[in-house]
């Protein structure tokens, strides 16, 4: 009991859900740089169709938190062209499948002006929103764009998991002179997470461009992004108990890719699983796999690398075919022990 007591004293934690980790860092950015401003539909009074922006309307005002017609095309091209003026935005998309409407602005204008412009003309601006498959909202609500952005040179993307990747990585996305796509998972909103005393400070940010082991493992490795990585460690849970110790690890951002981290797991493990909500054709797991194989981690390799990915179809309404069209982790379990020849 004392050593229980002693530890809690040393150690404060504090539960935050994802929601409040987003909305945390945009507070503390908005405190800290007159410059940085949010913009997109609901936003302000509303306080955000998913609440991560609530009551940040009421402490900075019209001028700072924006409401904007249903038009991202347009508000994404004024988000842009403030970032060209020397300003910060932040431009929400309700949805990242609406970013279809503006991805003009965010290709074209926003990712390839830095390099167009040989660096006269920096572009510091989030675009940020919920991304991937959600619940019960079909085909045309449900993709996954981390591989769709990835491409795409000129961007940095970023797909927390918790609300420690969720905070550090927003506040590091907004003070970044580049453009960013912060990629978010509306499933995740609610989860709530312990955070250290450390992460809570107003200083903290995670780098961009270097994922996390979160678990540490001898026989296999498991590189997944956003809401996956919690299915991987519950399938290495599961998995520990028949003897199997995997290695997990949260991409955090999907480019610039951390291959480092990834091949040097691999060659410890010899085994390799890639797990992602998104298609599988040209996929985040197809790159991790290429890379693996064109890098030094290949000749580590003890069994071919396994993609576990959403199924190749547009999402279905009907729950049950929905949710065998997205990773389960029994569907990890399954491909793990395919992989070990179990």
């Amino acid at each position: 009991v004392a050593s229980v007591w002693i530890l809690s004293e040393c150690v404060s934690l504090f539960q935050v859900n994802v929601r409040d980790a987003l909305n945390q860092a945009m507070d503390e950015e908005l405190e800290r740089d007159e410059r940085v401003f949010l913009l997109g539909e609901e936003v302000a009074q509303y306080d955000g169709a998913y609440k991560v922006s609530r009551g940040l309307w009421k402490k900075y005002g019209d001028k700072r938190i924006i409401d904007t017609p249903i038009t991202e095309m347009g508000f994404a091209g004024i988000a842009v062209g403030a970032a060209f003026a020397g300003l910060r935005p932040i431009c929400e998309f309700m949805t990242w499948n609406f970013s279809m409407q503006a991805i003009d602005q965010v290709i074209n204008s926003a990712a390839k002006t830095y390099y167009m412009s040989a660096g006269a003309q920096p572009v510091p601006i989030v675009f940020r929103g919920p991304n991937g498959s959600s619940a019960g909202v079909a085909a045309q609500h449900s993709q996954c764009f981390a591989a769709w952005y990835g491409h795409c040179p000129g961007l940095k993307v970023v797909s927390p998991w918790n609300s420690e990747d969720a905070r550090g990585l927003l506040k590091a996305a907004i003070r970044d002179d580049n453009p960013v796509v912060f990629l978010e998972n509306e499933l995740m909103y609610g989860v709530p997470f312990d955070l250290s005393e450390d992460v809570m400070q107003k200083d903290f940010v995670i780098p961009i461009g270097k994922a996390k082991v979160e678990r540490r493992g001898t026989h296999i490795t498991l590189v997944s992004h956003s809401r996956c990585v919690g299915f991987c460690l519950d399938a290495a849970s599961v998995l520990a108990k028949e003897g199997v110790e995997c290695e997990v690890v949260n991409l955090r951002t999907i480019r610039p890719l951390d291959v480092d981290t990834i091949e040097a797991s691999v060659m410890k493990t010899g085994h390799l699983v890639t797990v992602e909500g998104g298609w599988p054709q040209y996929g985040v797991g197809a790159e991790i796999c290429a890379r693996v194989m064109e890098g030094p981690a290949f000749n580590y390799l003890d069994a071919p690398a396994v993609r576990v990915t959403g199924v190749d179809i547009p999402m279905p309404y009907a729950k049950i075919l929905e949710d065998h069209s997205v990773p389960q982790i029994k569907d990890i379990i399954f491909s793990v022990k395919k992989v070990l020849n179990m």
